[in-house]
């Protein structure tokens, strides 16, 4: 089954990224890592708020209806969303100018898996994944170069993950109460074949995943057996990550980029950093808060 998402809000995001649905606040916060800012958005596609940091921050946590956990270039920090108030929790690579973080999302558990990649162009595989609970960090994958697809089965059984420039998507055992991986990794779905490369995923109600591909203009969903159930087309080709939202959890959100089209590519592709969603016979999960 192949349906079209459509242009929500033209936000022209150089890398539009880190989409989360906030329910107790009915809002999606997403960012523009490169242009370091944080929006917030109705399900309509209003606006209703947007934050200027003066480092890169790529993804967000929910701690309550007042607060976010941000995953910031230097490590996650509470922002109090009234007063745009940044509080330092714990740092995380901070003294490596090198490194930014990227992709991040929290466990059932509460756990919040943050994942560090080169800042430059470069793409070096200097990145790591990080588990953060109850005012622990740990390590636990490193050598990583674009760490993607940060996501759980519904249970907390299982996290999928990628380094996009594998193009394989990687599952591993989770321990549901702590977040922590107890298995090997192993294949979940090689899209060496398909289009584009894995970015960003989130796992649907009926926990199938539902991966956005870099380079592909689209967002497919995948089985729990890794097959392909249905591809979401996106008219631009830097698709880089969905969330579910909406009163009911149905919409899916989709953040896309503009970062180095070409002056041919922008023409064709004018809404090229947008912000696109479409409505679905499915339900997402909400998000689980964090626990500090």
């Amino acid at each position: 089954m192949n349906q079209s998402a459509k242009l929500l809000i033209d936000s022209q995001c150089a890398l539009g990224e880190g989409p989360i649905w906030h329910p107790g606040r009915q809002e999606l916060f997403f960012f523009d890592i490169n242009a370091e800012t944080l929006f917030a958005v109705t399900a309509a596609g209003e606006i209703t708020d947007q934050w200027l940091f003066n480092e890169i921050v790529a993804a967000a946590a929910i701690l309550d209806d007042n607060t976010l956990v941000l995953a910031t270039e230097s490590g996650l920090k509470g922002f109090d969303i009234a007063t745009g108030g940044i509080a330092p929790l714990v740092g995380i690579e901070a003294s490596d100018s090198r490194t930014r973080t990227n992709d991040s999302r929290v466990h059932p558990s509460g756990a919040f898996w943050i994942g560090t990649m080169d800042k430059g162009n470069d793409e070096a595989p200097i990145g790591s994944v990080y588990h953060y609970r109850d005012g622990v960090l740990s390590t636990l994958k490193s050598g990583i170069a674009i760490p993607n697809a940060t996501c759980f089965s519904p249970d907390g059984t299982i996290a999928y993950w990628t380094d996009t420039p594998t193009r394989q998507i990687m599952q591993c055992a989770t321990d549901p109460t702590t977040g922590l991986p107890v298995g090997e990794w192993i294949l979940f779905a090689d899209v060496t074949d398909g289009r584009g490369y894995p970015d960003g995923a989130v796992v649907d109600s009926q926990g199938y995943l539902w991966n956005a591909k870099w380079g592909g203009s689209c967002v497919v969903r995948h089985a729990p057996d890794g097959s392909i159930d249905r591809i979401i087309e996106v008219p631009v080709s830097q698709v880089t990550c969905p969330a579910f939202g909406g009163p009911d959890l149905k919409t899916l959100f989709i953040t896309t980029a503009n970062k180095n089209l070409s002056a041919e590519q922008l023409a064709a592709e004018k809404f090229a950093g947008g912000l696109f969603a479409i409505e679905l016979d499915v339900a997402g999960l909400a998000e689980t808060p964090i626990q500090l």
